[in-house]
């Protein structure tokens, strides 16, 4: 069943329609349980259901969850678990924790979640971690050109306890931030219609020189400009546009990203490059987690674990029968029904390119960068750390990784 199928049957008006009735989060959340074909008479009977669980008791306390541009519809494409956190945390607690689920943009996007959280306007944010870097520059730390070898590499070091040590407990000490969980995918090249009469890429060379967009962070221009691929900021809201008109030649980010923000018809190539990291994390203003009494702050760790858990199984599968990030597409994915190809380059050409561009091979030119993210941590080597622990994984399919309660030890 394609996804566009599944929501046909509620207008944009009836929607409004049923959040207006029962809330905006009650209805998203309702509307996120569909597996199947949603009807506007049968969203709103969940809603309605939906409502009288959460409402059944006072809430203890309320918190605004801004996930940036995510929805129920391309929460089904990119699982990123905003959702799925949201409901089950609101059910481990019995309702003491409420969610306010703030999606659409409405709120904040994807550079401006992160202050938002800091200023205390929302309680917990949706974003990708280098979108983030702007307004949290400790989330540089994920983003070391080839530091993470595959999609395994980073779900093993988010369960693993040296997540805490190197990457969460600086985050909340620097920036007052709680990570809680995240998706991941390595990012690529994501060519525009300008590759679509060419050759499918098969070698580095071919797309150097080509104009791409980057995201916010600092680390992921310098493994650009190593590799000749003129890097250009714009905003992930303008990227589409961007690609439309032909400003920029393509854009560096996730198969998934791709699929989930509409970008495929005007992308020829996904070119898999996985040079760096694509985390669509989602985390908690340190504030109001240290506000809660311990038995609620359980219950967010293991709201988080679960929903780590699902986000790693569940976006893999959507990878393969949603997006079609296969060589080819399956029918009725979305990248076949755009006609992206994926270029999947060889073992030998993303050598290539981690001998051009990563701190193992040319460290002088992280330098700087490093010097700066290993004094926010206290003085350790983030890079060298985080290479070695994720070397200790030894499998190469990222279903395949054994969960671990990371704050556990």
């Amino acid at each position: 069943m394609k996804i566009g199928d599944r929501i046909k049957g509620v207008s944009r008006r009836d929607f409004f329609r049923i959040a207006g009735t029962y809330g905006m989060s009650s209805t998203l959340l309702a509307a996120g349980t569909f597996g199947g074909v949603m009807t506007a008479a049968n969203l709103a009977k969940a809603a309605e259901s939906t409502y009288n669980k959460r409402f059944a008791k006072e809430a203890k306390h309320t918190l605004k969850f801004g996930a940036a541009g995510f929805n129920p519809q391309n929460l089904l494409i990119e699982r990123a678990g905003c959702l799925e956190f949201a409901r089950d945390l609101e059910e481990r607690t019995d309702g003491e924790i409420r969610i306010e689920f703030i999606g659409n943009n409405q709120i904040c996007g994807q550079l401006s979640c992160v202050e938002k959280a800091q200023q205390g306007i929302i309680d917990i944010y949706a974003a990708s971690t280098q979108n983030s870097a702007g307004g949290a520059p400790y989330l540089n730390v994920l983003d070391y050109a080839y530091m993470f070898r595959n999609r395994a590499d980073q779900y093993y070091f988010m369960y693993s306890p040296e997540s805490q040590r190197i990457l969460r407990d600086p985050l909340e000490k620097r920036h007052g931030l709680k990570f809680l969980f995240t998706h991941a995918e390595l990012r690529g090249i994501q060519m525009g219609m300008s590759f679509a009469d060419k050759p499918t890429v098969t070698r580095i060379e071919d797309i150097m020189g080509t104009k791409n967009r980057v995201t916010g962070t600092q680390l992921g221009r310098i493994a650009m400009e190593a590799l000749n691929l003129n890097p250009v900021p714009v905003a992930w809201e303008e990227t589409l546009d961007g690609l439309k008109q032909g400003l920029i030649d393509g854009a560096e980010t996730w198969a998934s990203a791709v699929a989930y923000a509409n970008m495929s018809p005007v992308v020829s190539q996904c070119v898999d490059l996985r040079f760096f990291c694509g985390t669509e994390h989602t985390a908690m203003r340190s504030e109001t987690f240290d506000g809660l009494s311990g038995e609620l702050q359980d219950a967010v760790m293991e709201s988080s674990y679960l929903t780590q858990v699902h986000v790693q199984a569940a976006n893999e599968a959507a990878l393969v029968n949603t997006v079609g990030f296969t060589d080819p597409p399956m029918p009725g994915t979305i990248f076949a029904e755009n006609d992206v190809r994926v270029a999947k380059l060889s073992d030998e050409e993303v050598r290539k390119a981690e001998e051009m561009c990563s701190p193992e091979f040319q460290p002088q030119l992280w330098e700087q960068w490093r010097e700066r993210i290993n004094s926010w941590a206290g003085g350790i080597d983030t890079y060298q750390d985080i290479y070695n622990e994720v070397r200790n994984n030894s499998h190469t399919l990222a279903e395949n990784v054994e969960p671990r309660r990371w704050w556990k030890g």
